[in-house]
């Protein structure tokens, strides 16, 4: 009997076809939107938020039948993959091209939103500093801003693009492309001199931080029984070796309830060394939990400067 290449089963396949034809727009991906895991799907992610509000994507990386099946699928040997509306249209290199010749935006059809633009205040202060910097300039170059998913903000000069959402405060033009745009409303631009001078940006719409938690403010809010909810981010055979008692495992069966919680709750996430879960701290974060904690360290600074009687691994 011949053996059939994982993901090449007909199961698969019609799991597939049933999936491409889910949304009107479907990326399989490494990752998440929120969380890609590779500079390919990256670049695809950040080219379609320019476009699209809402659309599906499947992470390849949790199931390897998936991952190697839409290869087959498609006829298509690379990940990312973009459908739309139940067809192939590429992969990072296609989309990309589509992007830069104008022709993505009719390709994604019916999937595309118009922007609004965001209700955004420049201060006097900021104001008054892009006039001087715009009276010194050369060129038609306009006052962009650009915010990613991660809520990262940046201002600088550059071309206009078809796709540009223009906001006018205090007499300054600012420009943001659509992904930018819905991520600005709110947004205030200040100047301050102190501590250091420079363009102070405030953003409502922005996840809270990750803050971090010692292994022993760890222990004090155990010992008070402060509400806290404590998530274990490492394998399942991981934490047979050890554990920090009170703590969930995080995994397929329960991510849906823990995203339920209200976003006040207190989530304080460890893993070994604290690496994995600084990663899952930010995804929570940007799902809008407010009061995130890191433990430093991991479960290892907890077994060496709180209980010895947690393995070390």
């Amino acid at each position: 009997m011949n053996d059939i290449a994982p993901g090449h089963d007909e199961a698969t396949q019609s799991k597939l076809a049933t999936l491409v034809k889910s949304e009107q727009v479907v990326l399989f991906m490494k990752g998440n939107r929120r969380a890609p895991q590779c500079g390919f799907s990256a670049t695809v992610v950040e080219i379609l938020d320019r476009y699209v509000p809402d659309y599906t994507t499947v992470d390849v990386l949790t199931d390897p039948a998936v991952r190697e099946g839409i290869k087959k699928f498609s006829d298509w040997p690379t990940i990312p993959q973009l459908y739309v509306g139940g067809e192939f249209l590429g992969g990072c290199d296609i989309v990309r091209q589509m992007d830069a010749d104008g022709d993505l935006q009719g390709a994604l059809g019916g999937a595309v939103v118009p922007t609004e633009p965001p209700e955004v205040t420049v201060t006097p202060a900021a104001a008054e500093v892009f006039r001087k910097a715009s009276a010194e300039g050369e060129g038609d170059d306009e006052l962009r801003v650009s915010i990613d998913a991660t809520y990262r903000h940046d201002l600088s000069l550059g071309p206009s693009q078809a796709h540009d959402v223009a906001v006018l405060s205090n007499g300054i033009k600012l420009v943001f492309d659509p992904a930018s745009a819905r991520r600005a409303q709110g947004l205030v631009v200040d100047y301050v001199e102190s501590p250091q001078p420079g363009f102070k940006i405030d953003n409502p719409n922005a996840p809270a931080q990750v803050q971090k938690a010692s292994p022993e403010q760890l222990k004090a809010w155990l010992a008070a029984d402060e509400p806290i909810t404590l998530l274990d981010v490492r394998s399942p055979n991981e934490r047979s070796i050890a554990k920090i008692e009170g703590s969930t495992l995080v995994d397929g069966e329960n991510i849906d309830d823990i995203m339920a919680l209200p976003k006040d709750t207190t989530l304080v996430i460890y893993c070994h060394h604290g690496m994995r879960s600084f990663q899952a701290a930010q995804h929570f974060t940007q799902q809008g939990f407010r009061k995130v904690f890191n433990l430093e360290g991991g479960i290892d600074a907890w077994s060496t400067t709180v209980d010895d009687g947690v393995p070390r691994y």
